[in-house]
């Protein structure tokens, strides 16, 4: 069982971070993309050319040796990798931590919608042999890299992405006409810490928040919500309520006018980058009538957090193996499913370095 301790020295660094903090929380990735695929295909097609764009060839992208089961069970979703970079400026898609990492699962015979948060912090192996923070993937290779890294160590079958590098949630969630969310009493503190510095940065004048059931949030007060991360649970909890606020926003845009998605596109389009092609946004856009958001968890799902020699502290997989068995029947609802020999060599060397 994961431990509640604070892994990653955020008291330390709360300081500088207070600067960034709408960089850092990037979680309107996976609203853009599911946006894209409920509108009208020529307005997709026209706002196509405002993404930035890193091509990535399918048959270049590493995948590992998978059973034949395994195959036909992620033949039957679309499954994408969407990446919250940790970047000083915007449009720069070729590197940088990423901070938020989501696998996205949908199913093709249903539609289903289902997300993993992979922790930033994970120890994985983000290239040959090369045992890190899963977060710095991306930094040392950009979107592919980072896409492999998820394929190596998870068993998957990825070959596109979605990144962005600048967080407007704020002006999305605003333009939605808010949300609605579940505030606990310890949230309400750090929630309202949160709202004073994000008004001082966007110019906006939100007032605090009270706990209680069903609370109504603007832009300001829900990202002040999903950037809490010293409760119990930390940064875990974080992703939690992080996956919280995304179906929120994807319940609310689904009965959303053109007008409204029209201008939260305008917005975010250019801070979005991708590898789908506008033929590969028309055929996930097949599908966008029974599209509907199914459960949400966090990666790994049996976890310690600890040191790891000169690397400082992670999050460490208690076993890898067993944990990519848990992501498959979730993701993919594959009860079937045998770990490859890949990620059964990754489990063992994990095992062999951490003592877990």
């Amino acid at each position: 069982m994961a431990r509640d301790r604070h892994y990653d020295g955020d008291e330390v660094r709360r300081g500088r971070r207070k600067k960034r903090q709408r960089r850092k929380l990037i979680l309107l990735i996976v609203l853009v993309l599911l946006v894209l695929i409920m509108i009208p295909l020529a307005f997709t097609w026209s706002k196509y050319e405002m993404m930035g764009k890193i091509a990535i060839k399918d048959k270049d992208v590493k995948i590992n040796q998978l059973e034949p089961e395994t195959k036909k069970a992620l033949e039957g979703y679309d499954s994408i990798a969407l990446f919250g970079l940790d970047n000083r400026s915007t449009g720069n898609f070729e590197s940088g931590n990423s901070d938020t990492i989501i696998v996205v699962s949908i199913s093709k015979e249903t539609g289903e919608i289902k997300m993993a948060s992979v922790y930033r912090d994970t120890y994985l192996d983000i290239d040959e042999n090369k045992f890190r923070k899963a977060n710095a993937a991306y930094a040392n290779g950009g979107p592919k890299q980072a896409i492999e890294m998820l394929n190596k160590n998870l068993d998957l079958d990825i070959t596109d992405y979605v990144s962005v590098d600048f967080s407007s949630l704020v002006d999305a969630i605003d333009l939605l006409g808010g949300i609605e969310i579940d505030i606990e009493e310890d949230e309400v503190g750090y929630m309202n810490d949160y709202i004073t510095a994000t008004n001082e940065i966007t110019g906006h004048t939100s007032g605090q928040v009270s706990a209680g059931q069903g609370v109504h949030v603007d832009g300001v007060q829900a990202t002040s919500y999903a950037r809490i991360r010293y409760t119990t649970g930390w940064d875990y909890k974080r992703t939690e309520r992080q996956r919280t606020v995304i179906m929120k926003m994807f319940e609310k845009a689904k009965q959303c006018d053109l007008l409204t998605l029209n201008k939260i596109l305008d917005e975010m389009l250019p801070q979005i980058s991708t590898s789908l092609s506008p033929t590969e946004l028309l055929g996930l856009a097949t599908g966008a009538g029974k599209y509907h958001m199914g459960e949400n968890t966090g990666f790994p799902f049996d976890k310690e957090s600890g040191s790891v020699g000169s690397q400082g502290d992670m999050v460490i997989p208690v076993d890898l193996e067993n944990n990519v068995i848990q992501l498959h029947q979730f993701l993919y609802t594959n009860e079937t499913y045998t770990p490859s020999q890949t990620v059964k060599d990754l489990s063992a060397t994990i095992r062999a370095n951490t003592g877990y």
